[in-house]
C-alpha cells in the first residue's frame, strides 16, 4: 500500500539505495512510476505493506516501511531486492554496492569507491567536516537526523 513517505511514522524501517551516478529527470520520472507500481503491490504473506519512497539528490532511492502494521518478511525483502536489481539493469546503474561512499562537495554529490575515499582521507582531501551520507541508518528518525552528517559523526570517521 503506497503512502506518502512523509506521512510514515518515525520508527518506519528504511532501505537506502545509492546510485553511482545521478539520474536524469526522465529517469527519475520513470523510476518513480516503477516504484509506485512496485510498492502498491508489495505484500508480506498476502498482507499489504504500508510503504513510501523518496528519490533524494537525484541519486538515492529511499524506501520506508511502516512495520507497526505489517513487517517485511524474507520473501518481501527478496522481492524489493529483485526490484532494485531490475532498476540496475534497466538504467545501467549500480544501486547495491555497499563499498562506495557518497559525500558532498559544496552542492555537488561525489561518489567514490571506499578505497578511493580512504586515500582521499589520508591526503586530507576530505575531512571530519565533510558531509557524508550514512546509508546504514535504519528508520525514518535516523534518516532525518543522521543520514547527512559530518564524517566525524559517521562510520566514515574511522578513515579520518
Amino acid at each position: 500500500m503506497l503512502v506518502d513517505f512523509d506521512t510514515l511514522p518515525e520508527e518506519s524501517r528504511v532501505w537506502i539505495y545509492q546510485a553511482n551516478r545521478s539520474f536524469s529527470e526522465t529517469e527519475i520520472s520513470e523510476i518513480e512510476e516503477k516504484l509506485n507500481v512496485f510498492i502498491e503491490a508489495w505484500t508480506a504473506h498476502g498482507q499489504d505493506l504500508q510503504s513510501g519512497f523518496k528519490i533524494v539528490y537525484k541519486r538515492f532511492i529511499v524506501i520506508a516501511l511502516n512495520q507497526s502494521l505489517n513487517t517485511a518478511t524474507g520473501c518481501s525483502i527478496d522481492a524489493s531486492v529483485h526490484f532494485i536489481q531490475e532498476l540496475e539493469k534497466a538504467y545501467n546503474v549500480d544501486l547495491m554496492d555497499k563499498m562506495n561512499v557518497s559525500y558532498k562537495q559544496g552542492e555537488f554529490i561525489a561518489h567514490k569507491s571506499l578505497i578511493d575515499f580512504k586515500k582521499m582521507a589520508k591526503q586530507k582531501a576530505v575531512s571530519k567536516k565533510t558531509i557524508v551520507f550514512n546509508n546504514l541508518v535504519t528508520n525514518i528518525a535516523e534518516f532525518k537526523d543522521n543520514w547527512e552528517v559530518p564524517a566525524s559523526e559517521s562510520w566514515h570517521s574511522r578513515f579520518l
